[in-house]
């Protein structure tokens, strides 16, 4: 079994950077854009585009440290 201070360090990582990347588009993107409804329409769809990313992730990282389920 591989370090998993560093999983969890690897986890963390990719959930402030996909988390960033959610505040961006809803918030960030919601203030700069001409209607507020698409932009927030939109923002819907990036985040369950970021749950797929992220599952993808996960998977490779617990296959990676060999944690995930057999």
């Amino acid at each position: 079994m591989k370090d998993l201070k560093q999983y969890w360090k690897t986890n963390l990582t990719y959930l402030s950077i996909l988390l960033a990347i959610w505040f961006f588009v809803s918030y960030g993107l919601g203030i700069m854009a001409k209607s507020f409804w698409w932009a927030q329409q939109g923002s819907i769809y990036v985040f369950v585009a970021l749950i797929f990313v992220y599952v993808y992730l996960m998977n490779r990282l617990d296959k990676k440290y060999d944690v995930d389920e057999k």
